[in-house]
């Protein structure tokens, strides 16, 4: 599914050795930005290629339900679920248009508070010592942060129709978020671009 999403890194280094050189410690310093686990802040890959669109959306947990920690009450597991679901909605999260015909042929969500949505799922109050202390274990060996990988493959019958990603949605459906990163490869070329509420679209 991922294989036009695999070149977005390599697309985005430089042009040119001398370019390389002369940006090499401030792309270093980017690129271990945005590999950072930072609240408020989530990473989209794009890349569209004929009528396949592929999309891979990366947040900490934090961003999407509020918390990291493993789920203690009803209401935890209520804002688990209700990120689930909005998640299992990309095209009014990434404002793909119904003119584009874009139909979801894959989608994958990753993440460990998205499993504790599952069905069989204990909650604290109905589990014992133990697994409430392993779960606080785990916790605590990734240094307490908890990220959640969404990602989609779409075939879109018409993609002329696809003029720009526009994450307002997204903004709106999670206001925890606020700025992601969004490396595009696109009809035009590889672009990238930081989206923030104020600023929610980048043309393909």
């Amino acid at each position: 599914m991922r294989h036009l999403l695999l070149a977005v890194p390599v697309l985005l280094l430089p042009l040119s050795y001398s370019q390389a050189h002369e940006d090499h410690h401030h792309e270093h310093e980017e690129a271990a930005s945005l590999g950072a686990h930072e609240h408020g802040a989530a990473r989209l890959n794009a890349a569209l290629d004929g009528k396949r669109l592929e999309l891979e959306f990366i947040s900490p947990a934090m961003n999407l339900v509020g918390f990291e920690h493993a789920p203690a009450t009803p209401a935890d597991e209520a804002k688990i679920a209700e990120a689930r679901s909005q998640l299992e909605q990309p095209a009014a999260l990434f404002g793909l248009p119904t003119a584009a015909g874009c139909s979801v042929s894959e989608q994958h969500l990753h993440g460990e508070l998205l499993g504790s949505a599952h069905a069989g799922y204990q909650r604290r109050d109905q589990d014992d010592d133990h697994q409430h202390e392993h779960s606080h274990a785990a916790a605590e060996e990734h240094g307490g942060h908890s990220d959640i990988e969404a990602s989609y493959q779409f075939d879109c019958s018409n993609p002329g129709a696809l003029q720009a990603l526009d994450l307002k949605g997204l903004f709106e459906r999670f206001p925890g978020t606020e700025k992601i990163q969004v490396q595009l490869i696109g009809p035009n070329g590889q672009q990238g671009a930081e989206l923030t509420p104020a600023r929610t679209q980048l043309p393909f």
